[in-house]
């Protein structure tokens, strides 16, 4: 019973910290970008580096499933 009082104070905090940032004004520079088409550039940009995260992780991991193979063979 006490683990739930616990998770739900937790969340109860955790709601009334984050309700300050609903209360923000709309960005200016967002509405402006958006308007002279910028926006989309900033999102390509953001695109294409995560997806460039996504492969150099999926590279080392299969480089280290390789090498773990290899020293597991050689054990």
């Amino acid at each position: 019973m006490f683990k739930f009082w616990q998770k739900a104070m937790a969340l109860m905090v955790g709601l009334a910290t984050s309700l300050p940032l609903f209360a923000q004004e709309k960005a200016a520079m967002a509405d402006l970008m958006r308007s002279n088409g910028k926006i989309y550039i900033v999102v390509a940009v953001c695109l294409t580096i995560l997806i460039g995260l996504f492969l150099y992780v999926t590279s080392i991991d299969r480089k280290i499933s390789r090498l773990e193979k290899e020293n597991k063979n050689q054990s």
